[in-house]
Order: C-alpha cells, then structure tokens, then sequence
C-alpha cells in the first residue's frame, strides 16, 4: 500500500514501515517532524525559518513572542501562527481557525514525550526499507527545515527529498497545484 503522512503522523509511518516494510509500496512524508528517528525541529531550526519571512507586514509584532515562546518563556499566541503558513491569506486563516478543533493537545504531548520512540533502531530497520520514499519540505518551515528533511531522508535506501518553493507547514494550501502534482507524480510511479 501507499502510505501518505504529514507533521507528526510521519513518525508514525516512519514506525510502520519499520516495522511492516513489506505492506508500504511507497512513502510519502509531507513536512514530516522525524521524532522517530531522534530528530527534532529545534528551536533554532523555527527561528531561522521565521526570520526567513522579515519582510511580511506581520513579521514584526509577531517574531518576539515566538521567539519568547520557542525558549519557553513565553506561552502560545495565534499572533506567530502565520509562520507555519508560506502564504497567510484566507484559506490560511480559515486552516488555522480549524486548529482547536481539529488538535488534541493531550495526545500530541504523550505522543511526543520522552522515550516515547526508539531512534537507532527505527533508523535500523528503515535502512532495510526497500520502498521508494519522497520526504516532502517546504521551503519556508521550520519544522522541519529542508536540511532536517534532507537529514530524515538519509536513514532510506530509496528516498528522494522535495522542497516545495514558498511553502510552510501546509504546503497544499501554499500552492495546491505544485503540491499535487509533485506527490501524484511520486505515488503514481509504477
């Protein structure tokens, strides 16, 4: 089967091809958080992504309290949510106006906690991985950056990396068609 995952889900598929690589066809890990082979965004990686959008109208009321945030000084403000976004416009705003309720907060603590994966032998496993794996970034995010994403794709035999111009965390909302096209053109490989 072909296995598609965005954000945190990509450590799950990341999992699932570790450990039933026989039933994965292909991968595709959308702007994946690679928390299952030890690799976090860190806080440097989302400030340096963030200061990539300096010249947004928003950029300045917004990098201090997510810089305040990401040193845990600071506690989470819709303000800086336009960072997780390559373009903060109406279809952006209407995503991120989903979030609370489409987040379970509880869970994304538990399923991110402290020995909650192990790296080396995910990283084990998946070097034994023979499916064909795209590991999707967006150029403007910060977790995970291309580099982390390039980083990720590193622990397959077969994978490809793709960053998408312009894009954030969401990249089908940045440029659907791109996006589309490049994640069709992956999964329709024969």
């Amino acid at each position: 089967m072909d296995v598609l995952a965005h954000s945190a889900g990509g450590s799950l598929a990341m999992l699932y091809a570790a450990r039933h690589p026989a039933r994965v066809a292909r991968l595709a890990l959308v702007t994946a958080t690679p928390w299952a082979l030890g690799m976090p965004a860190t806080a440097e990686d989302r400030l340096t992504a963030a200061r990539l959008r300096k010249g947004e109208p928003w950029f300045e009321g917004a990098f201090p309290v997510f810089e305040s945030w990401l040193a845990g000084t600071g506690d989470y403000d819709p303000v800086f949510t336009p960072f997780f976004y390559g373009r903060w416009d109406d279809p952006a705003r209407e995503h991120a106006a989903r979030g609370d309720e489409e987040c379970n907060d509880e869970a994304a603590d538990v399923y991110g906690s402290e020995g909650a994966y192990d790296p080396p032998a995910t990283r084990a496993a998946l070097a034994r991985c023979t499916a064909p794996v795209l590991v999707l970034a967006g150029e403007l995010d910060g977790g995970p950056r291309p580099e982390l994403a390039r980083r990720a794709a590193d622990a397959f035999p077969h994978a490809e990396v793709a960053v998408q111009p312009g894009a954030g965390h969401y990249p089908w909302l940045d440029d659907p068609d791109w996006f589309v096209r490049r994640v069709v053109a992956f999964l329709g490989q024969d």
